[in-house]
């Protein structure tokens, strides 16, 4: 009688590690799409919303409506990880992406920015697909490089997040021409990126990371986040200290750029730049973001985890010192968004992998989709109110929120390090 084997026949070093690295490679094609949607529209939803609505503190909704979108897909990713793998979940969060883009573009025919913001929901998809991606470099990871096979993904955004604001016009150029109103074109071209980054998911993200790597581990193929994620998610965070400093740094650390990030586009476009220097402060910010990530997951390996999120704190801290007391310098707002791109890449990779380090594979999709609706949660909150601390106060006031919030973070961080 032949007896059935526990582990599959590529369960050797070598084979694994050929399958790591295709897998890098597909998600870091899939990255690059779904970075140029994401970018495209987040250069212009703001500007738009606010010619729409005309008032700044609703065009502070726009990012609350992106940033809200990917919370709200966060869980629904991470079950349909847990039940069918990466595959189905990175899948899902794309067609809701594609679903949102179509939506946006009806919106700006007709001229209704509270359509529009139902649009930007579920165009928070592509930021729930990036996120989840990243989380799926990490399966099949030999053990003390987690952080720096996280990295590579977040790095591989930098080409279509740095390249969609600069898209922005010429996308709107063509959709004029094809009979598309004024600043919807960015919109349809966002939808063929996410279109690119599906096709590219579903075609070649095989084998499964994570399923390969539950039969790895001799773990249940649909793990507890299959059916239960919230619930087996707190349950491990109520256990697991680590992951819980980890995610909250995560939170602050997303709350802090999104704030920023998402305020400053209306603060050029009302000091009267243009959408060119507008689309390169953009650049620059998302460049912060992704460019330098392989070097953050290195030093996160190299250095600790702790320390690399301590180091992002000063960085966020620094950022918005800068934003908050640059009046009209806009040399000094592109360094301010640049530095606060770095610091976020510190709170997300290193904190992305002292998550993942800290929980076991089976809990693994559970506690990451509870990781990012609770950062894009906050992230929400937090547009929301730098809207209305811009619209009501000033951009300057809103740095100094900011910094407040950052100080606070790194303090309790460095005092739970002190007692570990």
């Amino acid at each position: 009688m032949t007896s059935t084997p526990t582990k599959p026949a590529v369960s050797s070093p070598d084979p694994i590690r050929s399958i790591q690295r295709r897998t890098l490679g597909v998600l870091s094609a899939a990255q690059i799409m779904g970075g140029v949607g994401v970018a495209v529209g987040l250069a212009l939803s703001s500007v738009v919303v606010d010619e729409l609505s005309g008032s700044t503190v609703i065009s502070g909704f726009a990012g609350t409506a992106t940033t809200l979108g990917a919370a709200l897909l966060a869980l629904p990713t991470a079950k349909a990880s847990g039940r069918g793998g990466r595959r189905a979940g990175l899948t899902l969060a794309y067609v809701a992406a594609l679903t949102g883009c179509l939506i946006s573009v009806t919106a700006i025919n007709l001229r209704t920015w509270p359509l529009l913001l139902a649009g930007l929901v579920l165009v928070g998809g592509g930021s729930a697909g990036g996120l989840a991606a990243r989380y799926s470099a990490t399966d099949l990871s030999p053990k003390g490089r987690s952080a720096r096979h996280l990295s590579l993904v977040v790095w591989a955004s930098t080409i279509g997040s740095v390249a969609g604001p600069n898209l922005a016009k010429p996308a709107d150029q063509i959709g004029v021409r094809l009979g598309l109103v004024d600043k919807a074109g960015p919109f349809a071209f966002a939808a063929l990126a996410f279109t690119l980054a599906m096709i590219i998911i579903l075609g070649l993200l095989r084998p499964d990371p994570l399923r390969l790597a539950r039969r790895l581990d001799g773990a249940p193929d649909a793990g507890p986040a299959g059916n239960r994620t919230i619930r087996t998610a707190w349950h491990t965070l109520r256990t697991t200290p680590t992951a819980r400093r980890a995610l909250v740094m995560i939170a602050v650390s997303h709350t802090a750029m999104v704030s920023v990030m998402s305020m400053t586009p209306v603060k050029l476009h009302h000091d009267g730049s243009t959408l060119d220097v507008i689309g390169l402060v953009i650049s620059l910010h998302i460049a912060g973001m992704y460019m330098l990530s392989p070097v953050v997951g290195w030093l996160a390996d190299k250095a600790g985890k702790v320390p690399v999120l301590v180091l992002g704190m000063a960085l966020l801290l620094t950022a918005a010192t800068l934003a908050g007391t640059a009046g009209h310098r806009v040399t000094q707002v592109t360094a301010a968004l640049f530095l606060l791109g770095l610091g976020w890449s510190c709170g997300l990779v290193a904190g992305s992998a002292l998550v993942t380090e800290s929980v076991p594979i089976e809990r693994r999709p559970a506690v990451q989709g509870l990781s990012d609706l609770l950062m894009n949660v906050c992230g929400a909150t937090g547009t929301i109110v730098a809207g209305a601390i811009v619209g009501v106060l000033s951009y300057g006031f809103l740095g100094l929120v900011v910094g407040v919030m950052v100080t606070l973070a790194a303090a309790w961080l460095l005092t739970l390090r002190a007692r570990g």
